[in-house]
């Protein structure tokens, strides 16, 4: 049985950084359109949304436009993605030897805790993706691939942010 403690390597960071970016590039030449991960779950909650209030949903111009030409919700390349990008995690996860089910966190939070804030800070960051229009992988790969402005001061923002609310959880993991 293996040790618990060892730990195992991640991928190199720039074989990752180049992988992504032929990733990006080759959904740019494929799709005609960059990467982005908060539309599959906007697509998922209109479907949700959609199975028990269908009126609301046909009567909200934001909304409808997920079932335009009469299309399901989920019918969407943001979905494919989406799976993909799941997909994805598990073959790097695997192919690392980091395989495994388990809640990593600091020695002075319970893993209860940590699940709450980890669900806490996704819908943060899922309201956040769509008051800027778009996720951290959207507004950071594909704005800042396309050199947008709006993108390169959204992560700015992101890491200011970031750098901030550390101080704030850094016991946590000490």
């Amino acid at each position: 049985m293996e040790d618990q403690t060892t730990v195992k390597p991640f991928w190199n960071s720039y074989v990752a950084g180049v992988a992504l970016g032929l990733v990006l590039l080759t959904a740019f030449v494929v799709t005609g359109r960059g990467l982005g991960a908060s539309g599959a779950a906007s697509r998922a909650g209109i479907t949700a949304l959609n199975a028990v209030a269908s009126a609301h949903v046909d009567n909200n111009k934001y909304l409808a436009k997920a079932k335009a030409d009469n299309r399901h919700p989920l019918d969407s390349w943001f979905v494919f993605m989406a799976l993909g990008v799941i997909l994805g995690g598990f073959v790097a996860a695997y192919s690392a030897g980091r395989l495994r089910r388990e809640v990593i966190r600091g020695p002075r939070i319970t893993a209860r805790s940590r699940l709450l804030l980890a669900l806490g800070g996704g819908v943060l960051m899922g309201i956040g993706a769509r008051l800027a229009l778009g996720c951290t992988s959207g507004q950071a790969l594909t704005g800042g691939a396309l050199l947008s402005v709006g993108s390169w001061i959204f992560m700015m923002a992101v890491f200011a942010g970031g750098y901030a609310a550390a101080t704030l959880v850094r016991r946590e993991w000490l």
